[in-house]
């Protein structure tokens, strides 16, 4: 960090803070009811939506007594994560009455030597995020006391802190309407390309087939090979393994024969991918009962196949795992124009999607921008470098 502005100090947390934690409370204390009990994981809830439906309590009377013990937490404490997703913060309010589990959360007792909010806009700051990266180093690790007190902040006097924490909530105001507005135009951008989707195949004067009716073959793939596979490919093992998931079309490795050998559509039958659909030229080996559908050309072509099958709504049975089966599939009724204008079709549909897909590059690159302005006012915040409401807005100094 360049030298402070005048007046500004380089502080530890240990200088500005009690730093504690609570009184440990052991699982057979916990409770359905009474005074709640927040983990860590309530902690990141509470600071990203400002509130939580806590699970867990412990009773009024451990409550009194741990309180009258080790002391009860007050507006303006900061409780810090210690695990998970560390340097997470959550300002109390006044209103707040509730225990929290020791070692995974960080107390910080305001005393009033710093601003609190200024504290917690700190922790979202570059500076202080690697303290507690190099704090933590490469394997997984813990925010802990000692490292809290040892966690350095640039201070100005408690008048500049509220100046900034005003100024900081104004941009972040802005930068998270700005955040959901870019949200909400992706979103319709989507919307709208779905819509035109579902305009084209329910369109009512064409015949409706089934997909058996349309399919030369359609089967599911069987088990993965034990021995004969490769997880990258050799000079043997050329021929993919595709199983049910969307990560990397399915990608499961390698092996010397293939099961599927024209283009065809496959269709994720379990996990959370359930509908998830791949248009597939190459020959491969299809497992885990991955559905394989390879249409009849005569009557659709693969693209129609599979756009077709992108706009069923799929039927899914189990209720611990979503799941699809051959023969609840092949029964599913779909539009089946002339192959020329399937062709037509897809031309269409594939140059709205190309659009589409612009604008929601556009859209996620504006995403990336308003995370990287909110990163830029931070380092300009704890550098005593914000002047005026009007500059925070644009980045600027």
């Amino acid at each position: 960090m360049n030298k402070l502005p005048k007046g500004w100090e380089m502080k530890t947390l240990g200088d500005l803070f009690e730093i504690t934690s609570s009184k440990r409370v052991f699982k057979e204390d916990w409770k359905t009811e009474g005074v709640p009990f927040y983990r860590a994981r309530e902690i990141v809830k509470l600071a990203e939506n400002g509130f939580v439906n806590n699970e867990l309590f412990i009773s009024e009377a451990m409550f009194k007594e741990y309180s009258e013990k080790y002391g009860l937490s007050k507006a303006d404490d900061i409780m810090v994560t210690g695990v998970g997703t560390l340097g997470i913060c959550y300002v109390v309010k006044s209103d707040h009455r509730f225990y929290f589990k020791d070692g995974n959360i960080i107390w910080l007792k305001s005393n009033g030597k710093a601003n609190s909010r200024y504290v917690e806009y700190a922790f979202k700051s570059d500076f202080l995020r690697k303290q507690i990266d190099d704090s933590v180093g490469a394997t997984v690790g813990t925010y802990t006391i000692i490292k809290a007190k040892n966690t350095k902040i640039s201070l100005p006097p408690l008048p500049e802190q509220r100046r900034i924490v005003s100024l900081l909530d104004e941009a972040f105001s802005a930068i998270e309407q700005s955040r959901k507005n870019a949200e909400q135009n992706l979103k319709n951008a989507k919307e709208l390309f779905e819509s035109y989707l579902f305009r084209v195949f329910e369109n009512g004067n064409w015949e409706k087939k089934t997909i058996e009716m349309v399919c030369d073959e359609i089967f599911a793939g069987g088990d993965a090979p034990k021995n004969n596979f490769s997880l990258e490919p050799t000079e043997k093992h050329k021929i993919p393994i595709y199983a049910n998931a969307v990560k990397d079309r399915g990608l499961y490795g390698y092996t010397d024969f293939a099961r599927v050998t024209k283009p065809c559509v496959t269709i994720s039958a379990r996990g959370s991918g359930t509908g998830h659909t791949e248009l597939r030229n190459e020959p491969f080996l299809p497992i885990v009962r991955l559905i394989v559908c390879i249409p009849d050309t005569k009557q659709i072509s693969t693209d129609f196949l599979k756009y077709t099958i992108d706009n069923l709504v799929i039927q899914r049975s189990g209720s611990a795992i979503p799941q699809l089966t051959v023969p609840m599939f092949k029964e599913n009724n779909i539009p089946v124009p002339g192959i020329e204008e399937q062709t037509q079709l897809i031309v269409k549909a594939k140059s709205l999607q190309a659009e589409t897909q612009k604008l929601e590059a556009i859209y996620q690159q504006k995403l990336l921008n308003l995370e990287e302005l909110k990163k830029s006012i931070l380092q300009k915040a704890f550098a005593g470098e914000l002047t005026t409401t009007g500059s925070v807005a644009n980045g600027k100094g």
